[in-house]
């Protein structure tokens, strides 16, 4: 599933025809006669998601019932309409697209937290990268520079633009090129972009290739920053709470596991990314905190609105779990 030209606009508009036609958010899942449950959950092949799969592979959706098929897709943005429409029944989107979608009325629900900043600058699982040999020296140097962040318009670009506003740079001069993060190192690297916001395991990658870190922007955001979350559409939290419930304490469940095992999160990243062992064991692994800060997500959002994204940071009551 590729990301919609249209972004943001795109899932205003699905989610307006879904209601329309009548689609079901329920319409990919289905129980089989021995009481199992299949569900279909959108994700990014990004570390943030590996405790999902881990969760899959310890059998914690398992012994509730639930059967998950995981597919994946390059950004939050692109998940939203899929599970609006009813192509997933869940999904993991970083919370700005959330945010987005709900202050433009569409019906989606966080139901558990995703992943977290590890809130040390220089030493976090995401930032921003340019060449070694760049003039680049601070995220102040950012300003009339040409950035890639994977969607536009998100929370990439407004966590980027706090980082070179903090520094005293101009924040509104940064060009933001849109690239799926696998293809950021090499863009790095053969001068298309300046600089890059990479996620592990692009991160370690672009690292391999000679890149440093000049911009800790989750950390610039808020250290305890809750970066995605997983959710659902309005219409399946009202017609299954059941299932939303099995799938929530699952999650909780997963992440709670991710957490405390390091080194199975490594092994589990090898069965749905291309990553070297070497990168394996270099990457930095973020936090997974098993509920959401809030006051992290007040500030996102307030960042949100001073960027445009949105009139008003959506009431975060109806959007958290």
């Amino acid at each position: 599933m590729r990301r919609l030209p249209a972004g943001l606009a795109a899932v205003a508009l699905l989610a307006v025809t879904a209601t329309a036609c009548g689609s079901s958010s329920s319409g990919a899942s289905g129980s089989s006669s021995d009481g199992v449950t299949t569900v279909k959950v959108g994700v990014i092949p990004i570390v943030d998601v590996a405790p999902v799969y881990l969760g899959v592979k310890q059998g914690f959706y398992k012994k509730r019932g639930l059967d998950l098929t995981l597919e994946t897709s390059q950004g939050g943005a692109a998940i939203v309409p899929g599970v609006v429409s009813g192509q997933f029944e869940f999904g993991f989107s970083n919370t700005t697209s959330l945010m987005v979608a709900r202050s433009r009325n569409v019906p989606v629900k966080a139901v558990a937290n995703g992943v977290a900043s590890t809130g040390k600058a220089g030493a976090d699982f995401g930032g921003v990268v340019v060449k070694g040999d760049s003039p680049v020296k601070s995220p102040k140097d950012l300003a009339g520079k040409k950035v890639a962040v994977n969607t536009l318009k998100n929370i990439g670009d407004t966590s980027v633009r706090e980082s070179v506003r903090k520094a005293g740079g101009d924040p509104k001069s940064v060009q933001f090129v849109e690239l799926a993060f696998d293809q950021m190192p090499a863009a790095l690297a053969a001068g298309q972009v300046d600089a890059a916001w990479v996620v592990e395991p692009s991160l370690s990658v672009a690292e391999e290739q000679g890149a440093r870190v000049v911009a800790s922007n989750f950390v610039d955001v808020s250290p305890d920053l809750t970066i995605a979350l997983y959710f659902t559409s309005d219409k399946l939290a009202q017609q299954d709470p059941e299932l939303v419930k099995k799938f929530a304490e699952a999650t909780r469940e997963s992440l709670a596991y991710a957490g405390s095992h390091p080194d199975e999160v490594r092994e589990i990243l090898a069965t749905y990314t291309k990553i070297p062992e070497k990168t394996l064991q270099a990457l930095t692994l973020p936090r997974w905190p098993e509920e959401p800060d809030r006051a992290s997500l007040e500030r996102l959002g307030e960042l949100g609105r001073q960027d445009g994204l949105f009139d008003e940071a959506p009431d975060l009551d109806t959007l958290l779990p």
